[in-house]
């Protein structure tokens, strides 16, 4: 794995054993269709390798929070973090339910949220609900979940909208934007 753009352009990540990272090419659809996210606050829940979230960091995220549990991928993510001298990153160590409500707690939001949970899971569906019940979107703001091709997500929950879905083999991309 290797970062696609921005300033760490080419760096090569650890990836942790036993976890489907997000592909080269899908991390490149994520930023192409977001655009612009200078300056921009982001949250990658499921963090795994944080290569999304370190791709954020390059093309110029002015703050990142990783949330995983999982105890080697915390170990790769501060590896990934070192070897790029990433600041302003920070990586929370509970269940993504915990991490989103103690965020909300710490009044904490954010203009862009990844999801990349287990796939065959139903995870991706009661990750939204649980955004939708702590609101930690910024106004504005992005989430981008990727999901398995067969999962299925509503098209509006709560305060978020779909405004776009794009597949990838079995991988889709489904971008929702807070009402």
């Amino acid at each position: 794995m290797r970062i696609t753009t921005g300033i760490y352009k080419g760096r090569n990540l650890a990836s942790p054993k036993g976890i489907r990272p997000t592909q080269n090419k899908v991390r490149k659809a994520v930023f192409d269709i977001l655009g612009d996210i200078e300056g921009l606050s982001f949250l990658e829940l499921f963090a795994g390798s944080a290569a999304v979230g370190l791709e954020a960091k390059s093309r110029g995220a002015s703050s990142i929070v990783f949330v995983e549990n999982q105890r080697e991928c915390v170990q790769v993510i501060r590896k990934n973090l070192e070897m790029l001298k990433a600041a302003g990153c920070r990586i929370i160590t509970l269940s993504v339910e915990k991490a989103v409500e103690a965020l909300f707690n710490d009044k904490k939001s954010f203009d862009i949220i990844f999801i990349d949970p287990p796939y065959y899971k139903d995870i991706p569906k009661k990750t939204l609900q649980i955004i939708n019940a702590y609101d930690i979107l910024a106004p504005n703001g992005i989430m981008v979940v990727q999901h398995y091709s067969k999962d299925d997500l509503p098209d509006n929950l709560g305060v978020l909208s779909l405004l776009k879905r794009s597949k990838y083999g079995d991988t889709v991309l489904s971008f929702y934007r807070k009402a």
